[in-house]
């Protein structure tokens, strides 16, 4: 199904299908994975275990996606007892819908605190940079462009459409 030059998610970050090596071990062809925000970790698949590989989102579903985040809700805020175990939950459902809560909920709960003149909370930044990384990674290979054009993209576009759901 796969082939050199596809992109794919293994386990929750973008790979690359690099390479494939015919009979490598116990006379099984695995594919080799370069994950793309370090490129030095290379990762081997069985071909016959492909199924732990999952496609990269296309561009429409990338757009479909966008379109649903003003909708998305956030993390119960209040449970600050919990709100690691929600977000360490959420990442490793490996949904896209997840990380936006994570995204969303992070960011509120930052924005709160600096307003209060405190600083960002670690928890709170460290999962939305992940978060980040994982989502905007995957929208730059589906759409593209780079990381950071990635980024501006998803913002713009949120913008717009929080903008026509507010009217």
């Amino acid at each position: 199904m796969y082939k050199i030059g596809d992109y794919v998610i293994h386990k929750r970050y973008v790979c690359k299908i690099v390479n494939i090596r015919e009979k490598f071990f116990n006379d099984i062809d695995y594919f080799v994975l370069e994950n793309i925000i370090d490129p030095s970790l290379s990762i081997m698949v069985p071909k016959n275990k492909e199924s732990i590989l999952k496609p990269i989102m296309t561009k429409k579903e990338v757009e479909e996606l966008l379109k649903k985040i003003p909708s998305i809700p956030v993390i119960d805020l209040k449970d600050e007892k919990n709100i690691e175990n929600s977000y360490r939950e959420l990442i490793n459902t490996g949904e896209k819908e997840d990380l936006i809560k994570i995204i969303k909920s992070a960011y509120i709960r930052n924005q709160e605190r600096v307003k209060l003149g405190k600083k960002a909370g670690e928890k709170d930044t460290s999962y939305l940079e992940m978060a980040e990384n994982l989502l905007y990674n995957e929208c730059a290979v589906s759409l593209g462009i780079s990381l950071s054009e990635a980024k501006e993209y998803i913002i713009k576009k949120v913008e717009e459409y929080d903008k026509k759901s507010n009217q």
